[in-house]
């Protein structure tokens, strides 16, 4: 989707309100794509002392598979993000300003970047997730397995053998 600024920047309104959806399926995250669902934009683009500030609500569906067991993960969340425009830079590098040509904003990258940077750095299907057993596998949220909980790493045997020999 396209926003059309030029009358917020003519000055011939000072507001445009955003209330749409976007298709960001093919959004990809750590090779997965995680927003199947349509990503619900709502906010408003306000004229101010020549910039516009941008202020956006994403309200979106995660879909993914917890990082410690495996398990589809689900969960509906919101990220709410600010921008300023402005038609002309004078400081080619600012971060803290986003130059829009031809006075339009294609929102759609401009969602997934901010989508992006929200995401959680590690997905759980739960906050206490215990994950899967390192032997044998079994998901440990279902209980506990068979395998021996003390096995060790049998690369650590010899200084487990001088420990012993320290007691004797």
């Amino acid at each position: 989707m396209t926003l059309q600024l030029k009358p917020l920047f003519a000055g011939e309104i000072d507001r445009l309100a955003i209330d749409t959806q976007l298709d960001l399926s093919s959004f990809d995250f750590q090779g997965t794509h995680p927003l199947a669902a349509p990503v619900r934009v709502k906010g408003e683009v306000v004229a101010r002392a020549e910039m516009l500030w941008l202020t956006v609500t994403y309200v979106y569906m995660f879909e993914g598979v917890c990082d410690r067991c495996l398990a589809p993960v689900r969960f509906e969340t919101e990220t709410t993000a600010e921008h300023i425009l402005v038609s002309s830079l004078n400081d080619e590098d600012s971060d803290e300003l986003i130059l829009v040509e031809n006075d339009e904003l294609e929102l759609e990258p401009l969602a997934e970047t901010d989508i992006y940077l929200n995401l959680p750095q590690k997905t759980l299907c739960k906050s206490d997730c215990r994950g899967l057993c390192q032997h044998c596998g079994k998901n440990l949220n279902d209980g506990l397995c068979g395998c021996q909980e003390k096995k060790g790493d049998p690369r650590f045997a010899v200084l487990a053998s001088l420990l012993t020999e320290e007691t004797e």
